[in-house]
């Protein structure tokens, strides 16, 4: 494997920031949950928003490259679906909001 695991993490959320346009300052607020080595090509990294539940799974493959079709996840429901957004960054907010409605 060419990557480590930390390299792999840091490639998935320079990945997503960029995918989002998302500027230095709000990239703050995510953070890698972990990164971890399936097979010998890839890793599989989770990122989520600090203070939220929602996590964002991204392939990284050992050549530097990520799987555009990334996988959300998140335990959000119903009515509650917004509430925890309202001290957010409103891209940031955005972003979960839009990956929670596409589920």
């Amino acid at each position: 494997m060419l990557l480590s695991a930390r390299e792999a993490g840091k490639i998935a959320l320079d990945f997503l920031m960029e995918e989002w346009s998302i500027s230095t300052e709000e990239k703050d607020w995510f953070v890698v949950l972990s990164s971890r080595m399936l097979g010998p090509y890839w890793y599989v990294v989770e990122i989520g928003v600090e203070g939220l539940p929602d996590k964002w799974f991204i392939q990284v493959y050992d050549t530097g490259e990520c799987d555009p079709n990334y996988t959300f996840s998140s335990p959000t429901r119903g009515l509650e679906k917004y509430i925890d957004l309202k001290d957010m960054p409103s891209i940031i907010a955005e972003i979960v909001v839009s990956e929670r409605n596409s589920r």
